[in-house]
């Protein structure tokens, strides 16, 4: 397994820093947070988005993650609005409606039971819930996730849109909006010109942003 400090680093590099703004850009726009909105970041890893996030809001933030290891790691980001908890998507440990948004950022990609942990997402969710997910018809699918896939995306589930929609139609959720983003990997100036110029509603980008209602 990846360590959490490496990981944290890869965010640090010019590369590393564009694709994490872009996601979070994209995932921003799409759950149009509140400024005293609660949420909960299911799969939080290093809290890298869990911090963006947090900055958006002075509601509690919540950062759930298996790993403590990487917990220990993400509680050196000391905020006053920001809680780590250990737990599992599985088994969220919270009551019914707990937060006003519920995400969860490239963390479905590597649970084996994703109905089950999109449900108990669900569950805790008051207003809506967004998932950042690995579109497998992308550039990167090609570069990193053929195969058992290499790296950090050794593992990994790549998803595509129709899956999103038939696991939403399994949970009752029929009416979600996704949009992609990170188009070229490689965050060359191409790559930054060409995000710039393509819309969202192309199917093509690595990051598939997920957002519904509840």
């Amino acid at each position: 397994m990846t360590d959490p400090a490496d990981y944290a680093a890869w965010y640090r590099t010019p590369r590393g820093a564009w694709i994490g703004t872009t996601e979070f850009s994209l995932l921003r726009r799409l759950v149009d947070l509140g400024a005293r909105e609660t949420v909960l970041d299911v799969g939080c890893g290093t809290g890298y988005f869990t911090t963006l996030i947090a900055r958006e809001t002075t509601g509690m933030v919540v950062g759930l993650d298996p790993n403590l290891a990487w917990l220990s790691y993400a509680a050196r980001e000391i905020r006053p609005n920001v809680v780590w908890v250990g737990g599992k998507a599985e088994a969220l440990p919270f009551p019914e409606r707990s937060f006003d948004v519920v995400l969860s950022v490239t963390a479905l990609c590597f649970i084996e039971d994703q109905l089950a942990a999109l449900r108990e997402m669900l569950r805790v969710c008051r207003r809506r819930f967004a998932l950042g997910l690995l579109n497998r018809h992308s550039l990167l699918w090609r570069q990193k996730g053929r195969g058992e896939g290499v790296g950090a995306y050794r593992g990994a589930h790549w998803h595509t849109v129709p899956e999103v929609h038939a696991l939403a139609r399994e949970l009752d959720h029929a009416l979600i909006r996704w949009r992609t983003a990170v188009f070229l990997p490689s965050g060359s100036e191409t790559a930054r010109w060409l995000e710039d110029r393509l819309p969202n509603w192309l199917p093509w980008g690595a990051f598939l942003a997920v957002v519904g209602e509840v």
